[in-house]
């Protein structure tokens, strides 16, 4: 039975993708990045551990002990946990960070990959386990977008696909065709918020893919968190990239979308 090693941030990916291997027979290892990381993910695998995203000395040594040559990451890790107060580092995470030019996603990702591959581990293809959770264009609610819904999609998939060049984000917020915010360091909620606080509602939200996306990392995802901070936020439509965006909890987030009479469209 081959080992994997699913390295866990926050939501509900982690727990799809644990339980999509361990059907396949994975002898699944989950380690938890995050104090909150999803705890259901221990009823999916052979051995459980939370080792912070911090302490990469002792993250490479438990995968080197336990003799895990695959792993895959998943999960929400936000850069900004780079900068907060009382996130320490420990020192060989210290000189990777130290070692860039660049503290964009794709450099650290990318970066961090390579310090894997160090001690002979290889990292796959997060979605190849969970295909399954990326829809195909179409509506997937009861209602449609609107004529001016449709402008702001059109206008929103131009500005994500810069954006997305940039490797700054892959969210944007826009309303009559202006841009209320776009995702950086703070994440895809926080974003929300802040454009659906500018816009006074009726915004609508378009999450992509970045033109070069590796699909070993940082992959689109939206789910029932989405939806209720959308609501908050006073947003009306959801449009995410067909074929390349992670829908979870899907059943819970069209039964959410309907509840708020929102829009979610794959393009």
């Amino acid at each position: 039975m081959q080992k994997l090693g699913i390295l866990a941030g926050v939501g509900k990916l982690p727990v799809e993708c644990a339980k999509a291997a361990k059907n396949l027979g994975y002898e699944v290892y989950s380690i938890a990045l995050l104090p909150d990381s999803d705890s259901e993910i221990q009823q999916y695998s052979s051995k459980f551990e939370s080792i912070s995203v911090a302490n990469l000395e002792k993250l490479l040594e438990y995968l080197e002990q336990n003799e895990i040559k695959l792993v895959t990451m998943i999960g929400k890790v936000t850069k900004e946990l780079l900068f907060k107060a009382g996130i320490q580092p420990d020192q060989r995470a210290m000189q990777l960070i130290m070692s860039l030019t660049t503290l964009n996603d794709d450099a650290i990702m990318l970066a961090f990959i390579e310090e894997l591959k160090k001690i002979g581990i290889e990292t796959f293809d997060q979605t190849s386990l969970i295909k399954t959770l990326m829809p195909a264009a179409g509506v997937l609610t009861k209602r449609a977008p609107d004529p001016r819904e449709e402008q702001d999609i059109e206008f929103g998939f131009q500005i994500a696909k810069e954006l997305g060049r940039l490797d700054i984000g892959q969210t944007v917020v826009i309303k009559n065709r202006a841009v209320m915010a776009l995702e950086a360091i703070e994440g895809t909620d926080a974003c929300i918020k802040r454009g659906g606080d500018l816009s006074g509602g009726g915004a609508v939200v378009v999450k992509v893919a970045k033109p070069q996306q590796d699909s070993r990392f940082d992959v689109p995802t939206v789910g029932a968190q989405t939806i209720e901070v959308m609501n908050a936020a006073g947003a009306s439509t959801l449009a995410i990239e067909a074929d390349k965006t992670l829908l979870v909890e899907r059943e819970k987030v069209l039964e959410l979308a309907e509840k708020y009479n929102l829009a979610i469209v794959v393009r």
